[in-house]
């Protein structure tokens, strides 16, 4: 009797309910994101730009100490007692501080970008305890960013750097070494000879503009101890040694849809519009949408309802659970909890009608990973397989 008065008192579910749509975006979790790489690769650059452009909170050392310096926290407050007295911020306290804002208001709200850490100091905790410490994170990073770099061209990259003493600014070597400027001058004339006398003109206003080209401002650059050969070298020593293998377990245990990894080498601007396009793709949806526009318009269910699209989008649920990405065919496609699946085959397609449940419930969809080893007789291939199938638990 109650269920039917029930039923009686709510006879319609509008699927189009406005604040059931506003309390699900209120409950969702905002998006989290943590850039790994050697020191010196462009790891704060690029966070700072997405920060900007995904309305993110950008979470960094040196950031995170001005900005509670400039609010006069309590942190704050410490650490300005220690900069008067001529002592460096500890790294117990640069943790407190980036852990809190972590779990501040505004990030729980706006996301974070998190730079620089873990980081290669051990004084206050191990490289395991900070991995551990993002594993445990409240608002655990949906997104990975790995940039990617050889040790001599970063090396070489960061010996180039110099930097302005009044403006803090970092300048690249083709920004300051007047023979690199001289020598992309000239590449630059030989691929615009048709425009000479507009190049020429450009050039003279590059020239009395840009005050890199004066004499006297080359000579106030001064190159950072830290950015000295022998030093960067040794960072990336270090890196290497006791951090990049704790990394590697953490990337391996992401999900590999969200672990982007990014060439190094690329300029800055290049980088993060490859690395905005990639998140854009699984933020929304692919570029998929005139197949699924088709279908969606297909035998509504109701009035102003339309299919949705499913998680496996076009691959074949049954072929993925077998552990094969094959795409699914439209004229095969089907629905299933208002949702459109498609599957490879006739065979796939009776097998899924039979009973989908196997093929969609988690951690489907799972998509698969296959390696191969190959090497020289007696090389040790059967070993190294056997290895990594008891790692990731896959079968040889």
């Amino acid at each position: 009797m109650a269920s039917q008065e029930e039923k009686q008192a709510q006879p319609f579910a509008d699927i189009f309910d406005e604040d059931e749509t506003e309390k699900s975006f209120l409950l969702s979790k905002p998006t989290c994101l943590i850039i790994l790489g050697k020191p010196g690769s462009g790891k704060k650059t690029l966070a700072r730009k997405l920060a900007q452009i995904w309305k993110c909170i950008f979470i960094e050392a040196l950031e995170v100490i001005q900005t509670n310096i400039h609010e006069e926290t309590e942190y704050g407050l410490k650490c300005q007692e220690l900069l008067f007295k001529g002592q460096s911020i500890s790294e117990e306290l640069v943790t407190e501080m980036i852990l809190k804002k972590i779990e501040s208001p505004e990030v729980a709200h706006f996301g974070y970008v998190l730079s620089g850490f873990p980081s290669l100091s051990e004084e206050y905790m191990t490289i395991s305890q900070q991995i551990e410490k993002i594993k445990n994170l409240k608002l655990k990073p949906d997104f990975l960013i790995n940039i990617k770099c050889s040790d001599y061209d970063l090396c070489q990259r960061i010996s180039g750097q110099r930097q302005h003493p009044d403006s803090g600014q970092i300048y690249q070597r083709n920004q300051w070494d007047p023979n690199v400027i001289e020598k992309h001058k000239k590449e630059k004339d030989q691929h615009e000879e048709e425009n000479e006398e507009d190049d020429e003109e450009q050039e003279e206003e590059e020239t009395a503009e840009d005050p890199l080209m004066l004499p006297e401002f080359l000579h106030q650059l001064v190159q950072r101890p830290e950015d000295i050969l022998e030093n960067a070298e040794e960072r990336v020593r270090t890196y290497k040694d006791i951090m990049l293998h704790p990394l590697e377990d953490l990337m391996a245990e992401q999900d590999c849809q969200y672990l982007i990894e990014l060439d190094g080498n690329q300029q800055p601007d290049d980088l993060f519009v490859v690395n905005k396009n990639y998140i854009c793709c699984y933020c929304c949806f692919n570029k998929q949408d005139e197949l699924f526009r088709v279908l969606s318009s297909y035998k509504l269910i109701a009035h102003r309802y339309r299919w949705r699209r499913s998680r496996w989008g076009q691959a074949c649920p049954v072929a993925l659970k077998e552990g094969d990405i094959v795409m699914g065919n439209p004229d095969l496609a089907v629905s299933f909890l208002g949702k459109m699946y498609m599957l490879s085959s006739p065979e796939a397609l009776k097998t899924f009608m039979l009973n989908p449940r196997p093929y969609l419930l988690p951690p489907m969809p799972l998509p698969p990973c296959k390696v191969v080893v190959f090497g020289p007789p007696f090389s040790g291939r059967t070993t190294i397989s056997n290895l990594i199938a008891h790692k990731y638990k896959g079968k040889v």
